[in-house]
């Protein structure tokens, strides 16, 4: 819980794997005050710390019994105490707990309930099970990613769980939060990593519709198809990214990279001459080939050629640009990236600690003033770690 632009705000984590945690986390990182609802089996007798999970970092733990009346009673009442609960279970489960939506706004109707879920909380497929590869892939962006005759590329879980799902589900329960202000009523958030995704690849839709894309991948300008939007392998087997989109920034790569026309040498193809792409291609990637990526590194940056050298995770966290900004922070020997976006007053920060299960359910319960702690832990609706 920090001092960021969120702070005063009290979030209930109902706790989850993927994108609800990362969505919590951001909350975190941001100031609120969020308290994760874990499962009594997560806790583990003895554990010192919340290991490194950590999209757990900066909240509150309180391990709680869900399937017991005294245990559903106290995230009800954690409810009523509270700005947002955010849970990520399939349809259904959480009306069946007697902790879904009608349940909880019954005792606080100022509440906003996030729910974050693949398919949606509707549809032939809401009740099916998921992960991010199948829900891009009904989208249409997995279809999109790739090199020309290959195979549509997994972009890891970024596109969908944290830039479909995470992301979509914080807009949306800050909007909601924003208008309860003025309206006194909370509602549900339904967000749906088929619907972010999706809503996500309008930029390539409208030049679809324009006829600036073709339904191919491999083939355009920002999908690897254009010989100045790529990446190239260098002398010791590292890589550059190329971005050089404008004219002027065109120019600059050619220059640096050392292909600006010369006597005795054949000129490059116009950068939008597509028929000539392949022998461009070609003439890039030569040349590159002659330097290491550090080397081409400190050739390109700084510059507005738009090339940046390509790196590994732990490579990023030292890399000097990076270091400047603090873009990565340290904890306990261990890095992971620092809370984004900056603010001029209200600086979003963190501890970096991820909540240990359980860790700090009667110090949750005294603060959120239950008379009844003792007998709530003594019975087992509730644990403490």
């Amino acid at each position: 819980m920090g001092k960021g632009p969120l702070s005063g705000v009290r979030v209930i984590e109902l706790a989850g794997i993927g994108p609800g945690p990362f969505a919590a986390m951001l909350l975190a990182d941001l100031g609120a005050d969020v308290i994760r609802v874990d499962r009594p089996s997560a806790v583990r007798p003895g554990a010192a710390s919340g290991g490194a999970d950590f999209s757990n970092r900066g909240k509150r733990s309180i391990a709680v019994d869900l399937k017991s009346e005294r245990g559903r009673e106290v995230v009800l009442r954690l409810a009523e105490k509270s700005d947002v609960l955010l849970e990520g279970f399939r349809p259904g489960v959480t009306e069946r707990l007697g902790i879904g939506p009608d349940d909880c706004l019954a005792r606080n109707p100022r509440l906003v309930y996030g729910r974050m879920t693949g398919w949606g909380q509707q549809g032939a497929l809401a009740r099916s099970a998921g992960h991010d590869i199948g829900y891009i892939a009904v989208t249409g962006a997995l279809h999109a990613i790739g090199r020309d005759g290959g195979p549509p590329q997994v972009p890891l879980n970024l596109l969908g769980d944290f830039a479909g799902g995470s992301m979509y589900l914080v807009v949306g329960v800050l909007s909601a939060l924003l208008e309860s202000k003025t309206s006194g009523q909370g509602q549900v958030v339904d967000a749906a990593i088929v619907d972010g995704t999706a809503h996500l690849s309008t930029f390539i839709h409208g030049m679809l519709a324009g006829g600036l894309w073709q339904d191919r991948r491999g083939v355009n300008m920002l999908d690897t198809g254009a010989p100045w939007y790529d990446v190239y392998e260098t002398a010791d087997g590292g890589h550059m990214a190329v971005g050089a989109i404008e004219p002027q920034f065109y120019a600059e790569f050619v220059r640096l990279l050392g292909l600006e026309d010369r006597d005795g040498e054949a000129a490059l193809p116009g950068q939008h001459d597509r028929e000539r792409w392949p022998e461009m291609r070609e003439r890039f990637a030569a040349a590159f080939k002659t330097r290491t990526r550090d080397e081409w590194a400190k050739v390109f940056l700084p510059s507005d050629a738009c090339v940046a050298p390509v790196l590994s995770l732990k490579e990023a966290a030292e890399h000097p640009y990076n270091t400047e900004r603090d873009v990565f922070l340290e904890h306990d020997g261990k890095h992971q990236p620092a809370p984004a976006p900056r603010f001029s007053r209200t600086a979003a920060r963190t501890d970096g600690v991820p909540a240990l299960p359980g860790g700090q359910s009667r110090d949750v319960l005294t603060d959120l003033g239950f008379d009844d702690v003792d007998g709530l832990l003594d019975s087992g609706a509730v644990v403490q770690s």
